[in-house]
């Protein structure tokens, strides 16, 4: 009998650490051509920070806004103390979207929110050291450039986990249905198709920034980026 509690014990534990992993591990890598980024899967490794020879980590940086929105891209950073952890407004925003996207039968799951600097830090260098900074500085944030830090950016998917960060999300129901609705609850995609010349990024149907609904309706109506709507646009690190 006490074998069998104890069995029983070690397998619950054991799906607690793999459930913890899954979570608290989570980076991505990419397998695809840069000029077809299409499969990104998680890696469920630990990794160390790497030195970035390149990079000039400036710790005296100011978060910039522009009309009371926090700007973060390849040319307005922030100091590795910004660290206000996910955002209430914008997960009480993604909760109510959820919520009324599965009385239309569509799944939603924010998979990926608040992301630290140091975090970033690990994420960025283990994909230079595996790709090159070039090819890195395309679909991957440097430390201090992530809009993940805000804790206002949410990496959003659906039913199917196979297409989660992945350009095919955009195609699905969850992505088509992001596109039409996420605006409504304050939400904005952050690199659209087509626009990699101007946020620096490849397309990503999958991330979405919290900037409130009064101006994700005047951005989306107005079909510019963010970056060109607030006169930001900064596609290279300065």
């Amino acid at each position: 009998m006490k074998r069998v509690i104890y069995i029983m014990i070690f397998m619950l534990l054991s799906m607690t650490i793999l459930r913890y992993q899954s979570t608290e591990t989570l980076h991505y890598t990419v397998e695809a051509s840069l000029d077809n980024i299409d499969v990104i899967e998680d890696e469920k490794t630990v990794v160390k920070p790497k030195k970035l020879e390149s990079i000039t980590i400036v710790e005296d940086i100011k978060p910039h806004y522009v009309q009371g929105v926090i700007i973060v891209n390849k040319g307005y950073g922030l100091p590795s103390n910004y660290a206000p952890g996910e955002n209430a407004n914008a997960r009480a925003a993604f909760n109510k979207m959820q919520s009324d996207a599965k009385l239309e039968g569509i799944t939603l799951h924010a998979f990926s929110t608040y992301r630290s600097y140091d975090r970033q830090r690990m994420i960025y260098s283990n994909y230079v050291s595996k790709y090159g900074q070039a090819r890195a500085d395309k679909f991957s944030a440097r430390p201090g450039h992530s809009e993940h830090q805000t804790g206002l950016a949410f990496d959003i998917g659906g039913a199917d986990t196979t297409v989660w960060l992945s350009q095919k999300f955009g195609k699905s129901p969850e992505g088509k249905w992001l596109v039409e609705n996420a605006h409504k609850y304050g939400f904005v995609l952050r690199y659209p198709q087509g626009k990699e010349h101007i946020t620096g990024y490849m397309y990503e149907p999958w991330h979405f920034r919290y900037v409130g609904v009064e101006w994700s309706t005047k951005i989306v109506e107005s079909g510019l980026t963010l970056d060109e709507y607030f006169g930001v646009v900064s596609p290279s690190y300065k």
